[in-house]
């Protein structure tokens, strides 16, 4: 039995980056599959996860972006960089990319020689809770690429349903010198493909896809380049980000989602 909307769950704050590099034709993006009996389980998604309680730990590596911005830019009225540490930890947990620079700016790892074997090697003292987040940074002079991710989007779980999640998107191109290996444990594939390649499997029911998935890899699908999907990522940030949370409709036995701008998304939508 789903809830009232006035018990309804609390959303848990989470972050995800879409990964992106350029293609032969358009860009590619990494999406990756989660297990079964899990969040979204057995669907293609973008690496994220929920914020952490001690995410504000990596605020003194945060580079790139100050706490009042990152706080302007989410519309937050605190701990705005902890979506910014999460999204980058939990893009490292599940994929082995690490988006961080070193003291002088440039990127880390990007030697491919050294980079890998150290790299699978932090990630595991990570997941295993030997090297928490923070430590892992300051102990490897590490700085999260904070001014490499631009924030675009953000979706909260419909009230009626009985896991609810507050995520917050960020849009960031893979760095040289690393690539995406999934963990494994939460992920069970992972793959580069264009939004439109992604799309079309979802529709021909190859790759099952999450709504709020389909949603930004129809507004990922016109953009060409890696540069003007960054420059239109930024500028959703500059326009503001408003909230997306879509509305359950049963339909002639049918469930589909509706949101913001639809015909039939009702008026004060699910307050």
């Amino acid at each position: 039995m789903l809830p009232n909307n006035s018990d309804s769950i609390p959303a848990l704050p989470s972050a995800t980056i879409v990964l992106v590099r350029e293609g032969e034709s358009d860009p590619e993006i990494l999406m990756v599959r989660r297990r079964a009996g899990d969040a979204f389980g057995d669907s293609y998604a973008f690496p994220g996860g929920v914020v952490d309680a001690d995410e504000s730990d990596a605020h003194a590596y945060c580079r790139g972006l100050t706490a009042d911005r990152a706080d302007q830019e989410l519309s937050v009225l605190g701990g705005g960089l902890d979506y910014y540490s999460a999204a980058v930890r939990e893009l490292f947990e599940e994929t082995g990319i690490l988006l961080a620079r070193d003291p002088r700016g440039n990127w880390a790892f990007a030697d491919e020689t050294e980079s890998n074997s150290l790299l699978r090697q932090l990630r595991a003292q990570l997941d295993s809770g030997a090297l928490p987040w923070a430590q892992l940074l300051r102990t490897h002079d590490l700085c999260i690429a904070c001014d490499a991710l631009r924030y675009f989007s953000f979706w909260e779980t419909p009230v009626r349903l009985p896991k609810r999640w507050a995520a917050r998107f960020f849009l960031a191109e893979v760095p040289p010198g690393q690539d995406a290996e999934h963990d494994g444990n939460e992920l069970i594939d992972s793959c580069w493909m264009t939004a439109i390649e992604v799309l079309s499997s979802g529709e021909k029911g190859g790759m099952k896809l999450p709504f709020p998935t389909i949603v930004n890899l129809r507004n990922i699908a016109g953009h060409k380049t890696v540069d003007t999907l960054l420059a239109w990522a930024s500028a959703q940030a500059n326009a503001g980000v408003a909230k997306i949370r879509p509305i359950i409709l049963n339909d002639k036995e049918q469930v589909r989602f509706v949101i913001p701008g639809d015909d039939d998304y009702p008026e004060g939508g699910d307050e």
